[in-house]
């Protein structure tokens, strides 16, 4: 595995993205969205994960984060392990029309993998990227908010509920907390 993309600053601000497998448009509904949402609260509440920026995008999800407790690279590693089991649940839970289409794509993802017991929703890896200047940092901000936007999903970066731009615009709390980089 590349050693260009990983977390080796313990005490740095990192862009993240993390993606379904095959770009899967999974969160176009809410009730994964808010699986996402839910398990990233547990992660700052009980693992210390800082969330600065972040988009759930209908396949993948962008954040800018840092840590002040555990390990970056064990947030990340045990929230994918998580959603990953609680999307697999909510797929057979609730009313989906491409629930067969949607595991048989899971499935087949994990298939060869050993480490992988039924279903693979996420793509390996994160790709992060030491923010290590305020125009860099500026700059992801910006791309993760406009997405939505780019996407055709919403005019306006403040329009978009699974967003941190309505934070940073001081529209309406998001639903997230955010702590803004000084």
């Amino acid at each position: 595995m590349s050693e260009k993309y990983k977390f080796h600053d313990p005490e740095g601000i990192y862009f993240v993205t993390t993606t379904v497998v095959h770009w899967i448009d999974l969160f176009s509904r809410p009730e994964y969205k808010h699986v996402l949402i839910n398990s990233l609260k547990y992660c700052q509440e009980k693992k210390g994960l800082i969330i600065h920026a972040y988009c759930i995008m209908p396949s993948h999800i962008h954040m800018i984060i840092s840590t002040n407790k555990d390990p970056l690279s064990s947030i990340m590693r045990d929230f994918k392990k998580h959603t990953s089991r609680k999307i697999i649940k909510e797929i057979g839970r609730i009313n989906e029309s491409r629930k067969e289409w949607l595991l048989r794509g899971f499935s087949k993802a994990g298939d060869r993998l050993k480490r992988i017991s039924k279903y693979k929703v996420w793509q390996d890896g994160n790709h992060p990227i030491e923010l290590e200047s305020n125009r860099f940092l500026e700059e992801k901000i910006d791309y993760i908010h406009n997405n939505p936007v780019e996407a055709e999903i919403v005019d306006e970066p403040a329009f978009y509920w699974y967003s941190s731009a309505r934070d940073y615009e001081g529209v309406k709390k998001g639903l997230l907390d955010v702590v803004f980089i000084e």
